[in-house]
């Protein structure tokens, strides 16, 4: 099941950057070797093994945005489920930013008009974090009164922290085909398992894709503070030319567990009750697996 993903953006704004450290394992600090996209770069990602992105990188520069609105329009514009337009917060030209966003749109509505829109206010660390919060909030604002009757989702995102993964997976979230029956049955797991929570994880990009809380938490990063953790984690592993496996980690106030649960997926359970042994949670873990390679396969009835 293929769906195809724009990306856009004027040139610099950052898309080529966050495609690299969410699909191709570059580590923040490595993207500053990385070009201009000419034109339009396409790639494949495989995502919970029969969903695959068709992701189209569209290079921004003036002279590539006017040919994708005029002469390719439908090319680029047809059969789209989602649209990712990344906006830099440093621009200078907001006006010409938004012309070309809405023209982007008008292309969607002729061509795509049930694709999701998803915007970026992109390289946040730049302004100041008492004033970031504001600042995304006007912006969210001006871009949903410019996208009627179009309906946007925004987010604020930087490379060098956990709100690109908390964008990204939101953004795959939309696009998991089966997503309700995996939350149900994630929630049934996490209460077998007497745990406090359990998050769902792509096996390659560590995105978070589904959740059961059944405890309240102060922290609501903390899935894409853990996805970037261990996604750095991983990544230090095979420069050593190891494999990342499993990780278990205990202290005086809970047990996390970390293991593969499919082909595709790592789960991570959190539990508190020191009663409950390890040994037990690892049963829980290894008895699952089947039964959610058969939901990511669809051999299971809603």
């Amino acid at each position: 099941m293929k769906k195809k993903v724009l990306l856009m953006g004027k040139s610099g704004s950052g898309k080529t950057s966050m495609r690299s450290i969410i699909f191709a394992n570059y580590v923040a600090k490595d993207t500053r070797r990385l070009g201009a996209t000419i034109d339009v770069e396409h790639s494949h990602v495989r995502f919970l093994g029969n969903l695959i992105l068709n992701l189209w990188d569209c290079g921004g520069q003036e002279v590539f945005m006017e040919n994708y609105i005029a002469s390719q329009r439908d090319h680029i514009f047809r059969n789209v489920q989602v649209l990712i337009y990344v906006f830099d917060i440093e621009s200078r030209e907001i006006e010409k930013d938004m012309h070309y966003y809405q023209s982007c749109l008008e292309a969607i509505l002729a061509n795509s008009k049930d694709a999701k829109i998803f915007c970026l206010i992109h390289k946040m660390d730049l302004v100041q974090e008492d004033q970031r919060e504001a600042l995304f909030r006007e912006r969210e604002m001006e871009l949903k009164r410019r996208s009627l009757p179009l309906s946007v989702t925004c987010f604020k995102t930087s490379i060098w922290d956990e709100t690109l993964y908390k964008a990204w997976s939101s953004i795959v979230y939309s696009l998991i085909p089966n997503v309700r029956l995996l939350e149900n049955n994630l929630e049934n797991f996490a209460k077998i398992c007497e745990a406090d929570e359990v998050v769902l994880f792509e096996r390659t990009t560590f995105l978070v894709i589904s959740h059961s809380s059944q405890k309240q938490h102060a922290d609501v990063h903390r899935f894409e503070k853990v996805s970037n953790i261990i996604k750095q984690f991983k990544l230090s592993c095979s420069q050593s030319q190891a494999l990342f496996q499993r990780m278990e980690v205990n202290n005086g106030r809970f047990s996390a567990f970390v293991d593969v649960l499919t082909p595709n997926t790592y789960v991570m359970v959190i539990i508190s009750d020191p009663s409950i042994q390890s040994a037990a949670t690892l049963i829980n873990i290894a008895a699952a697996r089947s039964h959610f390679e058969k939901i990511e396969q669809g051999q299971v009835a809603k």
